[in-house]
């Protein structure tokens, strides 16, 4: 990994996140991934176009990347061929690069990914029959340190831009298959009837990834807006889902400013058990953060509030607990479904996972007072690709370990 600053974390909690919108590259060229139209129009103003070239150019590229998931400058067959080369010398439409994808027995997919800069980190993408759901990362590490997630036993290195968090999604589709196929070439007045998507298979997205999205609001917001744009990837937002262990400051400002599906990694009831394992508790308390659940812009029973709980053995898993999860549902009229999650363990986890009866049990209570609690099956366990399990490999394998693989790989 490459020698870069840290971002200063004063403590557990409340990160001082460092602006970037752009990582800078070494060829010196700018990537135009993750940019609104307006940025890239400023972009080719300052390269020097004059307004009305820029404006024009601006919103053929931005069709190109996210219609057609195009990469390459001369491949924009509606832009001139002397303009291409001078596009191609000042800006490029990168991917993240991948250092490792695993598949999973279950169908699971997990990329490690590095920014230019060096910085390595996760993505997953879940096949089911009716969906199939992008686990998307919205920071290197994380500073909440949450006990029983192994992302929380990493450094927090730095937010990832809007490039970086839309490059995950560009970079599924690529994997996928689902750049539309067939005429697609800019043109004032374009039908849709000329092209056709072939059988989506990402259907929804969520940002339960590496990191806390509301430490990168305004990154996670950027990336999220070219996700739902009509001329961007447009995905609906109701297909979206962001999930916050608890940051109550930024939590109106997401249902605002954003308007996605909200999850909270809620995980206990008590403010003795989640001050352990949630350790951003002590800061924002459950009433604190339930009192933000009950005013989130949008929620309502057609699009409720997820409450993540994972399941662990003699911690959180009682049926006092079960009842206790009930009563602050009801207390606070919150339009809620609460998701079971059996702990996926890890090397030195300080915590099991409870037993198929206890979480029976549980989800028992649970579902018989009204509220939905489905218990989770998990996926890509195999591959360290669960959910708590993300941690990039980098810091499990060491860079020679991966190197000798590579070059058996490629011997073989």
């Amino acid at each position: 990994m490459a020698d870069t600053n840290l971002m200063a974390i004063p403590g557990q909690v409340d990160p001082v996140p460092v602006a970037r919108d752009i990582t800078p590259r070494a060829d010196g060229r700018i990537d135009l991934l993750g940019l609104t139209k307006r940025q890239i129009m400023d972009l080719f103003a300052g390269a020097g176009l004059d307004a009305k070239q820029s404006k024009l150019r601006a919103k053929q590229v931005f069709h190109w990347i996210y219609h057609r998931g195009e990469t390459e400058f001369e491949a924009m067959t509606d832009i001139a061929k002397t303009m291409r080369p001078w596009l191609a010398e000042r800006f490029v439409i990168a991917r993240p690069d991948v250092v490792e994808a695993q598949h999973s027995s279950d169908g699971t997919r997990k990329w490690l990914l590095k920014t230019a800069d060096g910085h390595e980190y996760e993505m997953v993408f879940i096949p089911d029959e009716t969906r199939g759901t992008l686990c998307v990362s919205s920071q290197v590490g994380c500073t909440l340190n949450c006990r029983f997630c192994h992302t929380g036993t990493m450094r927090l290195v730095r937010n990832l831009t809007p490039g970086e968090i839309v490059g995950q999604v560009m970079l599924a589709r690529d994997a996928l298959g689902e750049w539309p196929k067939g005429k697609m070439d800019f043109a004032e007045e374009e039908s849709e009837a000329e092209y056709r998507a072939d059988g989506r298979l990402l259907t929804n997205i969520v940002m339960m990834g590496m990191g806390e999205p509301l430490y990168n609001f305004d990154n996670v917001r950027d990336a999220l807006r070219i996700v739902m744009d009509g001329e961007g990837l447009a995905l609906s937002k109701r297909r979206i889902t962001l999930s916050t262990s608890g940051v109550v400051p930024a939590m109106a400002r997401c249902g605002e400013e954003i308007g996605v599906n909200l999850a909270v990694s809620l995980h206990a009831v008590t403010k003795e058990v989640r001050d352990e394992i949630v350790p951003i508790n002590r800061k924002y308390g459950i009433e604190e953060l339930l009192q933000a659940c009950a005013d989130y812009p949008g929620a309502s029973n057609a699009r409720r509030i997820t409450f993540e709980y994972v399941m662990l053995k003699d911690k959180n898993d009682s049926d006092d607990d079960a009842r206790e999860l009930v009563r602050l549902i009801k207390q606070f009229d919150l339009p809620a479904k609460v998701n079971l999650i059996p702990f996926n363990p890890w090397p030195g986890a300080p915590y099991e996972c409870s037993t198929p009866e206890r979480i029976r049990a549980f989800s028992s209570i649970v579902f018989e007072a009204g509220i939905s609690a489905p218990v989770r099956t998990p996926r890509g366990r195999d591959i360290d690709a669960a959910c708590g399990q993300l941690k990039t490999t980098a810091e499990k394998k060491s860079r020679a370990q991966r190197d000798r693989e590579a070059a058996a790989a490629a011997a073989g």
